[in-house]
């Protein structure tokens, strides 16, 4: 059986931690680097952090955090949310980002993963994948933290971001997010069986 990782998803909204049901009704729940500590001491594996308004505090207040969390928690870590270009994945990893996860961007030129795959490597490039079930079976992808939908299947959505250069991808069930209902296991393993990289399942994880 391939090695598991237990990940730490934190959304991050200024520089706190949110959470949200479904993605929306966001609520502060803590400090996002004093909880990036707790979970390093409780030995997670990496940690993943989502800047859920980007467009609002801009890359820099990001990169602050993450200099901040990466001088306490030497684990690797994954940053996402509003990376739009190079230059915004260039800051990300200078300010020690082991890997950036891009969603919105990659759908709306999916030669951003090229790019940044070309300089830093498929190992460090992962697609952030935001889903909804449209019905039996059939999940759609969404942007812009799964409020817009794109017409776009999973399966040839994953399919075609591994071709462009995607190492990892971390699959988010909108539906079971913030519920504690449990994984989407049919989206998992509709991505599980359309590609060969590394899949992250999030949200609805409610107990072991």
């Amino acid at each position: 059986m391939p090695h598991k990782r237990l990940i730490a998803r934190l959304d991050i909204k200024g520089e706190n931690v949110v959470k949200g049901f479904q993605m929306d009704g966001l609520r502060v729940v803590g400090s996002a680097s004093e909880m990036a500590r707790r979970y390093y001491e409780e030995n997670i594996d990496e940690i993943f952090m989502i800047d859920v308004v980007a467009s609002l505090f801009g890359r820099e207040a990001m990169a602050k955090i993450i200099r901040q969390v990466t001088e306490e928690c030497f684990v690797p870590m994954t940053v996402g949310g509003g990376i739009r270009s190079l230059e915004d994945a260039d800051l990300l990893f200078r300010a020690g980002a082991d890997k950036v996860a891009v969603n919105t961007a990659a759908v709306e030129d999916g030669t951003l993963l090229r790019r940044i795959s070309g300089k830093y490597g498929s190992q460090a490039t992962v697609l952030q994948l935001d889903s909804k079930t449209n019905a039996p079976g059939e999940w759609e992808v969404y942007t812009e933290t799964g409020r817009t939908p794109t017409g776009l299947g999973v399966a040839g959505w994953v399919e075609r971001a591994v071709e462009l250069g995607v190492g990892e991808i971390l699959v988010t069930s909108v539906d079971r997010d913030g519920t504690r209902s449990g994984l989407d296991l049919g989206l998992l393993n509709l991505v599980a069986s359309s590609v060969e990289v590394p899949v992250i399942g999030s949200g609805g994880v409610g107990s072991i």
